[in-house]
């Protein structure tokens, strides 16, 4: 069965760093696009970025271009999202998906406080 599993979330405070991951399983992940996605509390889904199945090409969302990276291991499975400088607006459930935006992890709590 296709499986996302998110993790990395936390909390931090104004300027810090995370690095989320995503796990997956149950397809071929190497020849997939892959998707991050996030929901702010009482906000609707927000997409963030998208990286190619080779990973080597990737588009993010001026919001957050230049302080989130988003990169991938084909050979371990993972996605991952790389924060930085982050800010109370990036306090958020972020979740992971693939091209289709048919399957979708549990999501992991980001929460950015002093």
């Amino acid at each position: 069965q296709v499986q996302l599993v998110e993790s990395g979330g936390g909390l931090v405070q104004p300027g810090g760093s995370l690095r989320l991951s995503c796990v997956a399983s149950g397809f071929t992940f190497s020849i997939n696009y892959m998707h991050w996605v996030r929901q702010a509390p009482g906000k609707g889904l927000e997409w963030l970025s998208i990286i190619n199945p080779g990973g080597d090409a990737t588009r993010t969302v001026d919001a957050v271009k230049g302080r989130f990276t988003i990169s991938r291991d084909n050979a371990k499975n993972t996605l991952y999202l790389q924060m930085n400088r982050l800010n109370t607006d990036d306090t958020a459930v972020y979740y992971c998906t693939h091209g289709g935006w048919g399957y979708w992890g549990q999501g992991t709590q980001v929460t950015v406080s002093s």
